[in-house]
Parts: structure tokens; C-alpha cells; sequence
């Protein structure tokens, strides 16, 4: 009946009507999120659970998530231990850069895998430009310097840049 009212629909965690698309929006039942300390909220309370879903958790209640691609945003790279690349992501969170991850989507944006390789994340396009303050083309192909370290690029991904 109050669904008759309202002209809403009944949740469960299982089907929360919440939804991350390709593009790192927050969606539910259709409609965008426009508050940017909802967004924040939402970005720092997803995890991935033991079974490969996507929850969000906040406070004692959480709900499953549809993630259209990547899960998370990286917002900046920076230089950790001298010689590495690091990236913070959108949940507050920083981890190396796994080089050999990174590969460019349909779209031309970078993406990598974080998070032990479990998930995909997104570049914005401020870290993206960050990232290619250390590219280097190579002999070889491309290659990303950080102070001595040099590290060669996924074969694909150097073609797409350098080629």
C-alpha cells in the first residue's frame, strides 16, 4: 500500500536500488546524487566482500551496490619511497601502483587494478595527467620514470600511448 502511495518501490539490502556507474556516479532507483558529502559518504563506505559483491556500510547498516565497471576513482598519483608510484583513491586510501595493471578503457580514460588486483579503479583526469608527467618513451616502448626506477609499460597500453 505505501508503495501505491508514494510512488516508491520497497528495498531490501539485496535489492537497494543503489547503483555506481562507468562513469563513478552514485545512482538510486534512477536518480543521480547530487550532495557532495553524500557522495564522499558513499565512496568511503564501499568495500568488496568475500564473494566479489559490493557493499556499502555505514554506521550498522549496508546494502549491495551494482557497479556498472571500475569501483573506485583514483584522484591523485604521487612519488612514495623515493622511486614508486602511488595512487589515492577515492576512499581515502592509498597503494602502490601496480604498473602492469594499467590499461586504457573504451573511452581513453586509464584505469588499474587496487585493492590486491580485486577491483578496478578509474582515473580522474587530474591523475591521469600526473601519470603522464613520468612517462618516458623508451627503446623499448614506454616506460614511467620515477626518480632512477624505470618501469616498462604493458605492451597495449604503451602502443596506445606512445604509438
Amino acid at each position: 500500500m505505501a508503495e501505491i502511495l508514494t510512488g516508491k518501490r520497497w528495498h531490501t539490502r539485496e535489492d537497494s536500488g543503489l547503483l555506481l556507474d562507468r562513469r563513478l556516479r552514485w545512482w538510486h532507483d534512477g536518480e543521480a546524487f547530487e550532495h557532495p558529502k553524500l557522495i564522499e559518504l558513499f565512496n568511503v563506505s564501499l568495500t568488496l566482500t568475500d564473494d566479489g559483491r559490493y557493499v556499502v556500510r555505514i554506521g550498522n547498516d549496508w546494502a549491495y551496490v551494482v557497479v556498472e565497471d571500475a569501483a573506485f576513482e583514483v584522484r591523485t598519483v604521487d612519488v612514495s619511497d623515493g622511486d614508486r608510484l602511488s595512487v589515492r583513491l577515492s576512499d581515502r586510501t592509498a597503494e602502490l601502483l601496480d604498473v602492469q595493471s594499467l590499461a586504457v578503457d573504451e573511452e581513453g580514460v586509464l584505469t588499474c587494478r587496487v585493492k590486491g588486483g580485486r577491483v578496478k579503479a578509474r582515473f580522474s583526469r587530474d591523475a591521469q595527467f600526473q601519470l603522464g608527467a613520468h612517462l618516458e618513451a623508451g627503446g623499448e616502448g614506454a616506460v614511467l620514470a620515477v626518480g632512477a626506477r624505470r618501469e616498462p609499460l604493458p605492451d597495449e597500453l604503451a602502443a596506445s600511448l606512445v604509438g
